[in-house]
């Protein structure tokens, strides 16, 4: 009942910007201009605000080293399978990324209790400061070699070195990792955020989610999803199952046990996150197949969370 409680306002979303695209009320031309304000205002909003109040020496190391490890291994493995371009980049973080808050709390909260949020929250704390910072590296990198490919021209070390500080630059000054960083800083000082402020972040932030999520309903509606059913099918089930069997893997070589590992499974287990589709928006490539991926994996969910967490209720009471 907790799984279902979690995903339907999930699907609900989804479901509403498909009708809002189906009756008309929402133009394809729209589309652009609904993503620019959820990737330049709002999502950088939730981003600084969340860092905000993050105190590094607070942070679990164990469990974030755990859960990023077997993130990483996964993006950097689908990069070099499906080859160094943005849309193996859109693969490689579909694969990995998950709904940590529209599904994760909520389900985390409601089956594990405060406990099991603690470990949560701290792998949120930092999520979209490792994942994001560094998906849009590797996504400033592959523009840059797909636009040296088409030269055609040879690479110098040099031209190398160049290359990676403005990728770095770009990825830095950017709508994702600046707000991050600016977040992460302004914790450190101690101070607290005007009350205006943090309102007006937070009103913003509330926001993302739901409107995220309707516009991957209305770009569902404006492209052919069904001739991406093959890749998005391949993407969901990586990203449900063979993401929580490696983390297992490397959390029980890595020593972690109980509840912590049980938490660091079901995250991985999540279906795939919203924020991956504003990447393929935004460097405009794989957007039909992640957008198809997205509501794949979140259908079927429905069946191998409840599975996933029987499973793992039976490896929290033998260890």
């Amino acid at each position: 009942m907790a799984v279902m409680v979690s995903l339907i306002p999930v699907v609900l979303f989804i479901a509403l910007g498909y009708g809002a695209g189906r009756m008309g009320w929402v133009k394809a031309a729209s589309v652009r201009d609904l993503s620019n304000i959820v990737f330049l205002i709002l999502t950088p909003a939730l981003l600084f605000r969340t860092m905000s109040t993050v105190r590094v020496q607070e942070l679990n190391l164990q469990t974030i080293a755990v859960y990023f490890s077997a993130a990483g291994l996964l993006f950097v493995t689908t990069l070099l399978l499906q080859g160094f371009t943005t849309l193996g980049a859109a693969r490689a973080l579909a694969n990995c990324f998950s709904n940590n808050i529209m599904i994760g709390v909520p389900l985390v909260g409601m089956v594990f209790g405060q406990e099991g949020l603690v470990t949560l929250f701290t792998i949120v704390s930092v999520h979209a400061l490792i994942l994001m910072t560094s998906a849009t590296i590797v996504f400033e990198l592959a523009v840059m070699h797909q636009q040296q490919a088409a030269q055609g021209g040879a690479r110098s070390y040099r031209a190398m070195a160049i290359t990676v500080g403005r990728a770095l630059k770009s990825g830095i000054i950017h709508p994702i990792p600046l707000p991050i960083i600016c977040g992460l800083l302004f914790a450190q000082t101690g101070l607290k955020m005007p009350e205006v402020i943090d309102t007006s972040l937070q009103m913003l932030a509330q926001a993302l989610g739901p409107i995220a999520l309707m516009l991957v309903g209305i770009t569902l509606f404006f492209s052919a999803v069904g001739r991406y059913w093959l890749p998005a099918s391949r993407i969901a089930v990586v990203k449900l199952l063979l993401h929580p069997v490696l983390l297992l893997a490397i959390g029980w070589m890595w020593g972690l046990r109980g509840l912590p590992l049980v938490v660091l499974a079901t995250a991985a287990s999540l279906p795939v996150g919203a924020n991956v589709f504003l990447f393929t928006q935004r460097y405009e490539v794989g957007r039909e197949e992640v957008t198809a991926s997205i509501a794949v994996s979140t259908s079927l969910a429905l069946v191998t969370i409840p599975l996933i967490l029987l499973g793992l209720a039976q490896l929290l009471q033998t260890v």
